[in-house]
């Protein structure tokens, strides 16, 4: 059985993106925005309170990133 999706801390889930090769292109507001070479859409991380699972979803789904690739990242 997989470990439970729970919301994360916006900067753990920057490193995260970050160590799958996204990069950092601007933040507006409390919104920070990673690119990636060949991505279609941005990933965008609210910089506030925690991420909740549901953005988190969304996001690894823009990035292609399956669940064991963010756990992974997650454990390094």
């Amino acid at each position: 059985m997989s470990r439970p999706l729970r919301p994360i801390r916006p900067r753990r889930l920057v490193r995260v993106f970050e160590r799958d090769g996204w990069t950092r292109k601007h933040q507006v507001g409390s919104h920070l925005t990673l690119t990636r070479v060949g991505a279609s859409r941005p990933v965008v991380i609210p910089m506030g309170k925690d991420v909740p699972v549901g953005i988190i979803l969304k996001n690894m789904r823009t990035a292609g990133m399956s669940r064991r690739r963010l756990f992974e990242l997650l454990d390094e």
